[in-house]
């Protein structure tokens, strides 16, 4: 490490211990959720911190001990090591490092790790001892440590960062760059977790999984898969997973220093135990791909991870094997060499002005709009909405001089106009839409997708009408828009964003540009002309049974079960 950058890594410890008392002890216990010990052995095994190695010779780290969940199982596997390997216990004095900065939580866990030891019969004054030297209070994302581990266990605190004093907030910002927006410090203990590691070292970690999806967590998922692999994930969002009832949608994340290779995904419900968590680590030691259901979990081998910053899809395994698959074997829906393009309609920061029916202005000002509400039966029918346009042809605004009824007209609707933030920003421009108009976009024939619903629902606009913001759209140079329509009507297109789109309260699902563009699809010209003609009479017909059908024959997957379901035997791909 350079004298700057030491310099630099001084001033954060210096700006973080000092900064320490400030930080509100209630905000520091809301982030403690104890791990109960089948779960911690479950994430042990995994990751491959077994006593059968000899773990006096490696080092593990625990980064916010607490009361000592994980150090308990850590310290009963170094110990059987210990005496497998014919160690002394003093020779495992450099194996653990914990961290906490509670100090009652540090002599909680110092009492833990002496107990443990003692009752495996080690003389009591090496145990109190280790005890001293392994817990230490202190905090982890500004530890200054520079050698490297071979594990990271633990369970990380969930405090988000606008709970932490300013300054100490700024310091783990600067020493985490991948902590970022309304970041949960638990990001900072992935990215230093991580960084800490030797190659082919391991982290283990029991968290909340927002950051695999949110956009908090955008920075560590490209961090990730720039640098390490993903080995292991398993959603135990209903498994009683903690001494308390959290809400905190757990995962187990087990991410390894070394090049990206097969990914065990499990899915554990509700009566998820000790028993089917033996079980699991049982079927990850095997080398069989054979997924399997059990009315407790789920679980299959993925051949890749997904790639890059974008969130990472959720689902059944079986839903994630088929995400993957169709990621690997087909391009993008918004592609520049079919020249498809996904967009959103006009946003105008004041619909009560912008978007009428009637309005006493000048005729070529009312641009047709179509509306969520028109696409409702699944063929648009207008609706009779105008947007009041401000804009020319040629993308710039209008001159309200030359149109005196326009004029009028924004200028009784001047209070809510010039109180919108694009108005305040350029006072002169009071009168225009958040967005410009793309003029060409309405005679374009167009997919329209509601922004809400329960399900997929392309709607086709033949051109002459303008989408509203609720709407996205899709335009192409190359496909038929009725084959495209088919495609997306189907239950293949759906599972896509079902596995990235944000689920709201009640099931519905958010249709937006981020998670359209991640459908997958095949070129047109290798679309047979039996299949592109099921796909677009199954659109006419608002059929998704037939589109999917189609669909499956088109993607080159059988769903065994009739219908895209998440059983693992359900869906596997003809080249299989």
């Amino acid at each position: 490490m350079s004298t700057a950058a030491q310099g630099e890594r001084q001033l954060l410890l210096d700006i973080g211990m000092a900064e320490l008392s400030a930080v509100p002890a209630k905000a520091i216990e809301t982030g403690e959720v104890f791990t109960r010990a089948w779960i911690v052995d479950l994430i042990l095994d995994l990751a491959g911190y077994d006593s059968e190695r000899d773990l006096a010779a490696l080092v593990a780290v625990e980064p916010a001990c607490g009361a000592g969940a994980f150090l308990r199982r850590m310290v009963a596997r170094l110990s059987t090591s210990c005496r497998r390997h014919g160690h002394r216990l003093t020779d495992a004095s450099g194996a653990i490092r914990a961290f906490d900065l509670l100090p009652r939580n540090v002599e909680a866990s110092r009492r833990a790790v002496e107990q443990v030891l003692v009752e495996q019969e080690w003389p009591s004054e090496d145990a109190a001892m280790l005890a001293q030297a392994w817990v230490q209070e202190g905090d982890y994302l500004l530890d200054d440590r520079a050698d490297l581990v071979d594990f990271v266990l633990g369970n990380p605190p969930y405090i988000r960062l606008e709970d932490v004093p300013a300054d100490r907030m700024a310091a783990y910002r600067t020493a985490c760059p991948t902590m970022t927006g309304r970041s949960d410090i638990y990001v900072g203990f992935f990215e230093v977790g991580l960084r800490s590691l030797k190659p082919d070292g391991v982290l283990g970690f029991i968290c909340a999984d927002r950051w695999m999806r949110n956009q908090y967590g955008r920075q560590l998922r490209q961090f990730i898969t720039d640098h390490y692999s993903v080995e292991a994930t398993v959603t135990m969002h209903d498994v009683d997973a903690f001494h308390e009832q959290v809400s905190a949608y757990p995962a187990i994340s087990v991410l390894r220093r070394e090049r990206q290779g097969p990914a065990l995904v499990a899915d554990a419900e509700r009566g998820f135990g000790p028993d089917d968590a033996r079980t699991l680590v049982a079927w990850s030691g095997t080398a069989t791909s054979e997924p399997v259901v059990t009315a407790q979990y789920q679980v299959a081998r993925l051949p890749h991870w997904f790639a890059g910053g974008d969130s990472w899809p959720t689902g059944s395994p079986s839903r994630l094997a088929l995400v993957e698959d169709l990621n690997e074997r087909f391009g993008l829906l918004e592609d520049p060499a079919t020249c498809t393009r996904v967009g959103i309609g006009v946003a105008t920061g004041a619909d009560e002005a912008f978007v009428t029916m009637h309005a006493p202005v000048e005729e070529d000002r009312l641009l047709p709009l179509s509306m969520v509400r028109d696409t409702s039966s699944g063929r648009l029918s207008w609706s009779g909405h105008y947007l009041v346009n401000p804009w020319t042809e040629d993308g710039r605004l209008v001159d309200l001089k030359a149109f005196p009824r326009l004029r009028r007209y924004y200028e009784r609707h001047a209070a809510v106009l010039t109180k919108r933030y694009v108005a305040e920003k350029r006072p002169a421009h009071w009168y225009r839409t958040i967005d410009k108009v793309d003029h060409p976009l309405t005679a374009r024939p167009k997919l329209l997708l509601p922004d809400m619903k329960m399900t997929i629902h392309p709607v086709l606009d033949e051109g002459g009408l303008y989408p509203h913001h609720n709407l996205y759209y899709i335009v192409s140079e190359t496909w038929d828009l009725r084959v495209l329509g088919g495609l997306l009507l189907s239950r293949v297109a759906e599972a896509l964003i079902e596995a990235y789109a944000v689920r709201m309260r009640g099931g519905t699902l958010r249709f937006q540009a981020q998670y359209l563009r991640r459908i997958r699809v095949p070129r047109p010209e290798e679309i047979s002309a039996r299949d592109r003609a099921a796909l677009a009479d199954a659109f006419d017909q608002r059929d998704t049974v037939a589109a999917t059908e189609a669909a499956l024959r088109v993607y080159g997957i059988e769903d065994r079960t009739g219908v895209l379901t998440d059983g693992p035997a359900g869906i596997r791909t003809r080249r299989s």
